[in-house]
Formats: structure tokens, sequence, C-alpha cells
């Protein structure tokens, strides 16, 4: 459930915040700058991120719970976490968490737009094309590889949402708030504990998740876009 109530305030208010960016880019004469994908992706990013956080902690908190559970829903979790450190508790880690998610929508909203234009190139002159299955596989390798740059900070991001909190013994021994006291901190402490593996556990199915997503919500969203441009010329 958390999860399903992040993706939607998440993807409403990030490609909002899109749309808003690359509409100021063009009054500013800066649509056509080759950073401007990066930095629009990057804000879009920032503020979807903001709009929903308490979900994905709450997420992250009830999957790292292991077994016997310690929370029996994310009702139960969102209420001992707010009884423990009251609102702020339910935006721990947010800071680093922006700091994650902004050069991984930077990349892939950047990637994508790079990937497009090169098919784009490649296809002109060439007839029909399948516009959906190229958006599809633009963002298939956005998605992949934004991930697979940015887990790193992905993985000391889950360090800070759940460090301090009850879990199963049978999971692993809790994480210290010591050892989340600062980012670079943090990070130093998985370098120092698990070495260069650290920093990628759970990469591969990490990216089997986020880069078919990017594919389709970046396809839908290029479907669901282009109709409404369509109804509004036709209205005109």
């Amino acid at each position: 459930m958390p999860g399903q109530l992040l993706a939607v305030p998440y993807t409403a208010v990030q490609f909002v915040a899109l749309q808003q960016m690359k509409l100021l880019a063009k009054r500013m004469g800066a649509a056509e700058h080759p950073l401007e994908p990066f930095l629009s992706g990057a804000i879009a990013g920032a503020a979807g991120t903001i709009a929903s956080y308490p979900f994905d902690l709450l997420r992250t908190t009830l999957a790292a719970q292991g077994e016997p559970k310690v929370y029996s829903g994310m009702c139960s979790a969102a209420t001992a976490i707010y009884k423990e450190r009251g609102v702020k508790g339910l935006y721990r880690g947010v800071g680093v968490t922006v700091f994650e998610i902004m050069p991984y929508a930077a990349l892939q909203f950047g990637l994508y737009d790079i990937f497009l234009r090169l098919i784009d190139s490649m296809s002109a002159g060439k007839g029909d094309r399948n516009r959906a299955m190229e958006n599809f596989v633009c963002g298939l390798g956005a998605g992949t590889i934004a991930k697979l740059g940015t887990h790193p900070l992905d993985v000391a991001k889950k360090r800070f949402q759940v460090a301090g909190l009850e879990r199963s013994t049978s999971y692993g021994k809790r994480i210290p708030l010591a050892a989340t006291k600062s980012l670079i901190g943090c990070m130093k402490d998985i370098a120092k504990h698990e070495g260069l593996a650290g920093f990628y556990k759970g990469a591969f199915p990490s990216v089997l998740k986020a880069a078919p997503s990017a594919a389709i919500t970046l396809a839908c969203y290029e479907f669901i876009y282009g109709a409404l441009l369509h109804s509004e010329s036709k209205k005109k």
C-alpha cells in the first residue's frame, strides 16, 4: 500500500513540475540548451520526492522490519514513528533522498531526451515509425543507467530511513543512529564494514524494477500528453 500511495503523488507532482520547468526554459530561451532536460528532471524529481516522502519512508520501514513483524501495517508504523519522533520522524532522511533523487531524475530525463534525439536523427526519412515503442526503449535505457549510476546513494538513503527503528533480530542488527549522522559518515561506514559491494546491495532487483517502471511511465506520459495536446489543438 505505501508503494502505491507513494507512486501517485510522486508521479503527478514530478510531471507537473517537469512541464513547468520546460515552460520556464522556453520563456527564457533555454529550451534547446543541452542541459535543460537534466536540470528540469532534477527539479521535478526533488518536487515529487518532497511531496510524497512519508510514504517512501513507511515503505522502506515495513520492508526492513523482517519477521516477526514489528509493525502490523502502514498505520501502525506511521503512528509509532510519529509518537517517537514527531512529524520530523516521517521526514527522516528526506535531505539524503532529495540529494539522491536529483541526479537520478536528471539522468533519467536527460538521457531519455538524448536517446529520443538520436533515434529521431537515425530514423529521419525512414517512413512509418512506432513512436510508442521508441519511447519505451529510450525510457528503459535511461532508467537502467540512471538507477545503476545512483544506486549507492539509494543504499545510503535507506540506511537513513531505518536507522534507530525497531526491527526483527532475524533480519540483521539494528542500524544505530550514530551511523547516519551525515551522508559522508554513512558512506564511510558502508565502505569500512562492507566494502564496494555494500554500495550495490540489491542493485539487480532495483534495476529490474526501476528500468521497466521508467519505460512504462515515460511512454504513458508521452501518449497522454500527446493526446491532450491533440485535443487542445482540435478545440482551437
